[in-house]
């Protein structure tokens, strides 16, 4: 497998872990109360700093050969 393509896999982790945060916010937002509330907003920020920290990784590690 080539870098490029391993790079490619590797920003699909980071645009799943985007739009996973998005819909984990909302559904805790709107349906969720509690602790479980808590729970799920807590994850949802951590795919979401994971998932930008992946995207900034592929965008500023710059084109491969």
């Amino acid at each position: 497998m080539s870098v490029s393509m391993l790079m490619m896999y590797i920003s699909f982790v980071g645009m799943f872990l985007l739009i996973l945060a998005t819909g984990l916010i909302v559904w805790s937002r709107t349906k969720l109360r509690g602790w479980f509330g808590s729970i799920i907003t807590f994850l949802a920020y951590i795919s979401l700093v994971s998932g930008a920290l992946i995207i900034l990784y592929v965008t500023f590690s710059g084109p491969t050969r």
